[in-house]
This record gives C-alpha cells, sequence and structure tokens, in this order.
C-alpha cells in the first residue's frame, strides 16, 4: 500500500440500536439524495453484506464496497475505504446491526463503532421511533455515552406517526442536547421486498429497485436536513492511511508455492511463465439474478494478478466465455432459480467437463450448490458426489478457517477469516479432500477439493490474503 497525504473526503456512518431499524433505508436514501445534487458519493457497507451494496451502488453508480474488520482485519478498513472513496465528495457507510454488536465473543470487533473509530467518522443514529416518545432521550443517552471515542454527531427517526409523535420526540431530544437531522414517516412504497436472507438483490428486481430507490432519495429529501448532514461529514477529520491497491496488495503479498493443480504437471518453462508472457488467461466469474455474492476487490485482484475477467450468466449463457481458463462461481440464490439453472443443459455439461479437464474453479456458497449433483432434487453440475437441498435452518457467523490441503485457490496452511451464510445443507458436507478446517468456534472440515476444484459454503475476501487471488490466476494460465 502507497502512504499518500491525509484522506479528507467528508464521511458519514449510518448506524442504529439494532438491526431492522432502517439503516438500509436512510443510508441508500442519502447516498441516491446526494448524488442527485451531483456528488460523487463512494458507499459503503460494515459487514460481510452482499445485498445492500447492490442498492448502494444503484444509488450512487459506484461500485458498493464491504468495510470487514473480522474478515479482513481492522488495519484494512482505513484502507479500503480510502480505495473506494478516493476522488468522490462525499463517502457513505451503512453499519451493520446495531452500533456496538460485532463478532460474537470478540468485543468491538467488526462492529460498527470500531469502524466509526478507524475512519475517524462521525455517526448518525436512526431510531426506530415507532413505538416510543420520551424515552427516545434515554435510549440515545445511552448510545452517546457507551463509547467515548464513538462521535454521536445526531439522530434521524424513522417510522415517526404523526405531527404530534414528531414534536413529542424533538422536544425529549433538545432536552438531551441531541441534534435531529431528519424525521422519516412511514412509507411501504420505498420497502424492498425480502426472503430466507433478507433483502432481494437488485439483479432480481431491477426495474422495481430503481423506482424504490428513486423513492427513497426523495423520502429523504424531503424528511432529512441535507446541509446539515453534509456539514457534518464535512467536520471529519482528515483520515491519515495508506490506499488499498490490488497491485500494491499482491507485491506485497508473500508469494506463494506455485499454482500447480492437482495431478498435473505443467512442465518447468509453463510454471514458470508470467501471463503476461503468453497474453492473459480468461477468468469466467458467474453473475446474473442467480449468483449476485461477489466483493468488487475479488476482480480487482485477479486482474491485477494478470486475468482477463469475464462475466457470464449462468440463467442464460449455454457455454462458458471463449477460452474459459479458470472458473470462479461465488454466492447468491440458486436455489430461487434451481429450475431454470437445471434446464440449462448444455452450460451444466460445460461447467463438468471445464472441471473434468483439470480446470481450476473456485466456488463458494452458491457455487458449491451448483457444482453439486443435484438441488432439491433438480440436476446440477455434477461435479461433485454431493447433494445440496433447502433447510429451515440458518447457518450464520464468521468462521477462522486453514486450508487443508493445497488447491487452486490456496496452499495447504493458508489461514483465512470468512463467513458462513446459507439455509440449505450439502450432503456429505466434505469431500474425501476437504477445503477447510474450521478452527473457531467449531473444529470441524467443510468443502471439497478435487482436482482443480475449490468449493465451500465459506465466503472469503481475497484483500485478507492477496495470494489467492495470484495462485487462482496463475493456476488459469497453466491450465490454459
Amino acid at each position: 500500500m502507497v502512504k499518500p497525504h491525509p484522506l479528507a473526503v467528508p464521511r458519514l456512518v449510518i448506524a442504529a440500536p439494532s438491526s431492522g431499524s432502517g439503516k438500509t433505508t436512510v443510508a441508500t436514501g442519502l447516498m441516491a439524495a446526494f448524488a442527485g445534487r451531483g456528488l460523487a458519493v463512494s458507499p459503503h457497507k460494515a459487514g460481510p453484506d452482499y445485498i445492500d451494496p447492490g442498492y448502494h451502488a444503484l444509488a450512487t453508480g459506484r461500485p458498493g464496497r464491504n468495510l470487514d474488520a473480522f474478515m479482513c482485519g481492522p488495519e484494512l478498513v482505513g484502507p479500503l475505504f480510502a480505495h473506494g472513496a478516493a476522488g468522490c465528495d462525499l463517502a457513505v457507510v451503512e453499519g451493520v446491526m446495531g452500533l456496538y454488536d460485532g463478532a460474537a465473543g470478540r468485543g468491538e470487533l467488526a462492529s460498527t463503532a470500531q469502524v466509526a473509530k478507524l475512519l475517524r467518522a462521525p455517526v448518525v443514529l436512526v431510531v426506530d421511533a415507532s413505538s416510543q416518545s420520551r424515552s427516545v432521550a434515554a435510549l440515545v443517552h445511552g448510545f452517546a455515552s457507551f463509547d467515548p471515542q464513538v462521535r454521536l454527531g445526531g439522530v434521524i427517526l424513522n417510522k415517526v406517526g404523526s405531527d404530534r409523535h414528531e414534536a413529542m420526540l424533538r422536544e425529549a431530544l433538545e432536552e438531551a442536547g441531541m441534534p435531529v437531522l431528519g424525521v422519516l414517516r412511514r412509507a411501504p412504497q420505498v420497502e424492498a421486498p425480502s426472503r430466507h436472507l433478507g433483502l432481494v438483490p437488485v439483479a432480481e428486481r431491477r426495474a422495481d429497485a430503481v423506482a424504490s430507490v428513486a423513492a427513497l432519495a426523495e423520502q429523504v429529501r424531503a424528511g432529512c436536513d441535507l446541509e446539515a448532514l453534509l456539514a457534518l461529514a464535512r467536520s471529519a477529520p482528515p483520515l491519515d492511511c495508506a490506499v488499498w491497491s490490488a497491485e500494491q496488495a499482491l507485491a506485497d503479498a508473500q508469494a506463494p508455492a506455485e499454482a500447480q493443480l492437482p495431478g498435473r504437471d505443467a512442465g518447468p518453462a509453463a510454471a514458470a511463465a508470467p501471463a503476461s508472457a503468453v497474453g492473459r488467461p480468461v477468468v469466467a466469474v458467474a453473475g446474473g439474478a442467480a449468483f449476485t455474492f461477489s466483493y468488487a476487490e475479488h476482480a480487482e485482484l485477479l486482474t491485477a494478478a494478470g486475468a482477463e475477467v469475464v462475466p457470464f450468466d449462468p440463467l442464460r449463457d449455454e457455454a462458458l466465455p471463449e477460452h474459459t481458463a479458470g472458473l470462479v462461481v461465488g454466492g447468491g440464490f440458486p436455489e430461487v432459480y434451481a429450475p431454470e439453472l437445471s434446464a440449462n443443459e448444455p452450460l451444466r455439461k460445460a461447467v463438468a467437463d471445464f472441471a473434468a479437464a483439470g480446470g481450476p474453479v473456485a466456488a463458494e456458497c452458491a457455487g458449491l450448490l451448483y457444482l453439486a449433483r443435484s438441488l432439491d432434487g433438480k440436476p446440477m453440475c455434477g461435479v461433485l458426489d454431493a447433494d445440496a437441498r433447502m433447510s429451515q435452518r440458518l447457518t450464520l457467523g464468521y468462521r477462522e478457517a486453514v486450508a487443508v490441503s493445497d488447491s487452486s485457490l490456496a496452499a495447504a496452511g493458508t489461514r483465512l477469516r470468512g463467513h458462513e451464510f446459507h439455509r440449505t445443507v450439502v450432503e456429505p458436507g466434505a469431500g474425501a479432500t476437504p477445503a477447510w478446517g474450521f478452527t473457531h468456534p467449531e473444529r470441524r472440515v467443510e468443502g471439497f477439493v478435487r482436482q482443480g476444484v475449490h468449493a465451500s459454503y465459506l465466503h472469503t475476501h481475497w484483500a485478507a490474503e492477496p495470494s489467492v487471488a495470484r495462485r487462482f490466476a496463475a493456476a488459469a494460465a497453466t491450465h490454459r
């Protein structure tokens, strides 16, 4: 990472006392409202969430980026923020859960409060006021005084019932000395539909999502003091930190072991040749409505490592992109589209053939389901001797993992922190050669390594360990 002059981007963190208070409504509405005024707005999300950043991107026209102090480490929060916010007029960071909620049993780690302190950013607290009046002052006072290093700059009151209700809330907060920066009434037209893992992603309802974001912007413009919010954002002091870049991250990363596919001997010349010497290997990345979960830094790292990243849609495309030498199938909702994915037999066969030929494949969560023999009884790619089905049980939480064996993605012994989030079950849960051994919060093996395939439920952020992107790009170059 390169040490720049102090970063002076105005910034706000949008937090709440708890989940369900309206953080996404307010954060997305503010992003859209300020973008509508001609400001270049950098959107960010604390935590591992993939769905909210899609709405942020729609609101701002820029990639929504995650800031996760557990998966990437506190030391990367500032640099990743600076990377996304470079050249912008304003940055808005949507928090996760309640302001002080973080990784279980780890204190403030990965909490919105920690991110706000790392960014030296003022916090706006979004309070669901639907069932309280004067008590709001006690609630806000508690959040403002709990950690003196967290600067609570004001409150936006959400789900306010009437003018009289608003007057009582304002009076109580005035007595407490806390500025009210906005008041929002209930507005069903701005609510995004939800299902088993949260909001429905933008890619699945783009036209409706565009209308919803426009309505959010109008609601925020009408109910919030944008000038006061912008002044608060501009009061953030300069942030003295390095700026992350994919190229520098790869240069700083320890050189990995040779990316040689299990069971294949590429020969010394091919193994030693850099990707640039023979052209850029194509890494196909699944997208479309069924595979919407990805971090922008993954594609940036693959590109910096010498690959040509080409998206494709498993719901529509009947073949992998031309000259595919590596395949990345990330997270999403294949369970929602199982019949359509199954019906695309030409692509399922192409994926199976690619894997059978030893092609490097990195599959996370939804990708694991797609590579299985079946999903809810519908035939999938059959790359793995496993079957997947929906479950009533939600599996959710941070994980600490170590690579059990060499693969196209990680050398044995590579340690990564990740996140699980699914309502599906794969049987068996691990192959003869597992992908990961979890060391915290429970000890178990998980996932599959087979020839060039690395498939697992674990979501990871490659910025935490850039060598995996370099290793995968090298494996693609070797396979080609």
